[in-house]
């Protein structure tokens, strides 16, 4: 009858523990879903001219502290000039955490 019961606590607490890694575990966003935030957000100025991201995350420190980030970048035409930006998003989250316009 005991070994029913340790059996029965060692199959829970497996279950438990599996189940609740996966939901601690923190999953980065995919650099597709990254570079659609940013259009996204570029979007709502107005229209875009193209776009492009890298897919291997780097490190980027802002104000002393350091994120892992994709490196996105957008072009548009606004009053017959190019301007181009490069955004920074946050692999965790999907937080843009910083935009500087290089055009």
């Amino acid at each position: 009858m005991k070994g029913k019961y340790f059996l029965l606590g060692l199959g829970l607490g497996i279950a438990a523990t599996y189940i609740l890694k996966n939901q601690i575990t923190h999953k980065s966003i995919s650099s597709e879903k990254a570079l659609d935030l940013v259009k996204q957000a570029f979007k709502e100025k107005g229209p875009i001219d193209g776009s492009w991201i890298y897919t291997i995350p780097e490190t980027f420190e802002n104000e002393h502290l350091s994120y892992e980030v994709y490196k996105a970048g957008v072009s548009r035409t606004v009053s017959d000039q190019l301007e181009q930006y490069e955004a920074f998003v946050d692999v965790k989250t999907g937080t843009i955490i910083h935009v500087e316009k290089i055009a």
